[in-house]
């Protein structure tokens, strides 16, 4: 009888077991997701990055694969990262910023329009009867709860908007395809988070290849003191007469009102371990750049205020007025998209001759798909998401500009993640603001305002966001593929019908559950962003009508010198080898997050900085098992305060 090791070295890794406890993992997740997550708001479980479920279950079941029992039946390396790879794409879905934010995207018309009367005629009717319900007993029900779905009222809506979803993650998976030999084999990213899974599991034996848990005193110091620490807070954070061992966020400067200290905004002291070791992993310039232009973004709204401009929190500014962070940001976006597709041509011009060649070749056999059939799926998922904004009611152009902005932000965000292992509202600029800045808010008809805002789910900032699902968790798989010799095409199949299943599940659980407790009854809306932005994209579409606007030079110009600055910091780097800026730490301190985040970005590289001067690579590859326990030990942390919300009904 042939082996499980042999069997999964023959399948690459993606054996029938491996896919099947994978989407059985799924199918009980679904549901816990919503209730820890959403419901109860207990756990962050599949949100963020790194994504706390994914890591938990492959370390318990590593963990299990060595005990006598399990031992005959162990999973091998490969097979546990591909459930990995599995939960990793899928998980997201059922967060509260993916399928949930999507139901209430367009009902929320319905429901708030009988509060703010003027939304009723002022775009209620241009809202496509086939977004959702129109039905007052449906919105009510799904705001107030205590409710039954009437699923004869939302089949429509959710074949539309399932369909819109699978083609966005088509579509992506599909350009990713293309790309990934790009990024993993030629330019050699670094890849931060795909680490993690690869250091946390290694191989029993080179006879059998089980998967177990590392064996080196780095890894293990790492995770006792990220966990003991984390566990510690969380124990003083339900029992306060526990002590703590602060780690942020810590106010060190209150917001000033006047003055020029009101142009530093509050300063916040962060020292969480897992963002210390994510900063360690990344290349130094990165690290050094992120905090070295936040601190440069500081400097510059300082100016302002000396020169006559009002004090404002930089963290805060989101229009075009100087010093226009968010729209610098958003041109070193763009320039560094540009200039990651011009480094990249040689590649895809080699792409498309093997698509378009006549003759069998294996140049592409160990792509996650064929280059042919990828780009076949790019241009029927594109064609097909461009004629659902068009038969919505969006003119061809706009819909083109729309779907091609929100997959053009997944492409740069999957190269972004696989560069600096950012996850934290990464753009620094909506697709919404990039469509306005060069045409002004009055270039857009009411109907298509209404489908920009509606689908301001898939392109909105926020932690866990669909672009993670979509580019950023999909090329991280590549990666660890890559790594561990997994058979990629066969990857990318489990993880397709891993994302379907949890697709049509995770719509019927959450949309039963949100009957059930109501939106506004659901914890994990109370107390994030996510409750008033999901409601509030009717104010939005009222604002648009009240106050339109016309070309916004100032933010063309912050565009354009931000695209400039990037290109120029892009060329100082290939020139001089000691050049320490990176325009992609440049896009990130434009961004929200760094007030937060730019110390935890100095002490991880100021450690790598000594490490690598003093003990060489050597001391650095020894240490970096340390980094990977610390990001282990937080989520550790943080999945048995999941399961403990669980087993409490939320109540712990």
């Amino acid at each position: 009888m042939e082996g499980p090791a042999r069997a999964s070295s023959r399948a690459g890794g993606v054996t029938r077991r491996a896919v099947l406890l994978g989407l059985a993992l799924l199918v009980v997740l679904v549901p816990i997701a919503f209730f820890v997550e959403i419901a109860w708001n207990r756990a962050t479980m599949f949100v963020g990055v790194p994504s706390m479920t994914p890591v938990v279950l492959v370390f318990a079941l590593a963990a299990a694969g060595g005990l006598p029992f399990f031992r005959r039946i162990g999973l091998t390396r490969r097979e546990l990262l591909v459930v990995y790879s599995m939960l990793l794409v899928a998980g997201p879905l059922i967060g509260a910023t993916t399928i949930a934010w999507m139901l209430c995207g367009t009902i929320h018309y319905y429901y708030m329009s009988r509060i703010y009367v003027v939304w009723q005629t002022a775009f209620l009717s241009h809202v496509p009867t086939w977004f959702a319900p129109s039905d007052p007993t449906a919105a009510e029900g799904f705001f107030v709860g205590g409710a039954s779905v009437p699923w004869a009222l939302w089949w429509q809506p959710l074949l539309a908007w399932g369909a819109f979803m699978l083609g966005l993650f088509l579509c992506a998976l599909c350009i990713i395809a293309l790309l990934q030999r790009q990024w993993i084999g030629n330019e050699r990213l670094t890849f931060p988070i795909a680490q993690v899974p690869l250091e946390m599991v290694t191989q029993d034996s080179a006879k059998d290849g089980r998967g177990r848990l590392p064996r080196g005193w780095p890894f293990w110091i790492g995770v006792l003191v990220s966990f003991g620490v984390t566990l510690l807070n969380a124990l003083s954070s339900r029992w306060p007469s526990i002590p703590d061992i602060p780690l942020g966020p810590l106010a060190l400067m209150r917001e000033q009102r006047v003055g020029p200290l009101g142009a530093i905004g509050e300063v916040t002291l962060v020292l969480w371990p897992w963002m210390i070791a994510i900063a360690y992993l990344i290349p130094k310039e990165l690290s050094f750049s992120a905090w070295f232009f936040w601190w440069l973004l500081v400097a510059a709204n300082i100016l302002g205020v000396f020169a006559g401009a009002e004090p404002r929190d930089p963290s805060m500014i989101w229009d075009s007025g100087f010093p226009a962070p968010r729209f610098q940001g958003g041109g070193a976006l763009l320039a560094i998209g540009i200039w990651g597709l011009l480094i990249a041509r040689s590649h895809l011009a080699r792409a498309l001759r093997i698509a378009v060649t006549r003759r069998r070749s294996a140049a592409d056999a160990d792509e996650p798909v064929s280059y042919r059939l990828a780009l076949i799926g790019i241009v029927l998922t594109f064609a097909g998401l461009v004629y659902y904004d068009w038969r919505a009611g969006c003119r061809v152009g706009v819909a083109v500009a729309l779907i091609g902005g929100i997959l053009a932000y997944y492409i740069v965000w999957a190269r972004l993640r696989a560069e600096t292992g950012l996850g934290f509202s990464m753009f620094p600029i909506e697709l919404e603001f990039v469509l306005n800045t060069p045409f002004g808010s009055s270039f857009y008809s009411v109907r298509e305002a209404v489908i920009i805002m509606s689908t301001r789910w898939t392109y909105g900032q926020g932690f866990g966001t669909i672009y993670e699902v979509c580019s950023g968790n999909a090329l991280e798989t590549f990666k660890i593929a890559d790594a561990a010799g997994i058979d990629k095409r066969r990857l990318a199949k489990a993880m397709l019908a891993g994302f379907a299943l949890t697709l049509v599940l995770g719509l019927v659980v959450v949309l039963t559950g949100i009957y059930h407790y109501g939106w506004f009854g659901l914890r994990g809306l109370q107390t994030g962003w996510l409750g008033p932005q999901s409601i509030g994209d009717g104010g939005r579409i009222i604002w648009r009508q009240m106050y339109p606007t016309n070309t916004d030079v100032n933010g063309l110009i912050a565009i354009v010198f931000g695209a400039a600055f990037a290109i120029f910091l892009g060329a100082m780097r290939l020139r001089f080898w000691w050049w320490p800026l990176h325009p992609v730490g440049y896009m990130a301190g434009m961004c929200w997050g760094l007030n937060w985040y730019w110390m935890p970005f100095l002490v991880g590289w100021a450690c790598k900085t000594l490490v690598v001067r003093y003990g060489g690579l050597r001391l650095y590859r020894t240490t970096v098992p340390l980094a990977i326990g610390f990001i282990v030990g937080d989520l550790l942390n943080a999945g048995l305060w999941a399961l403990v919300g669980l087993f409490t009904l939320g109540e712990v």
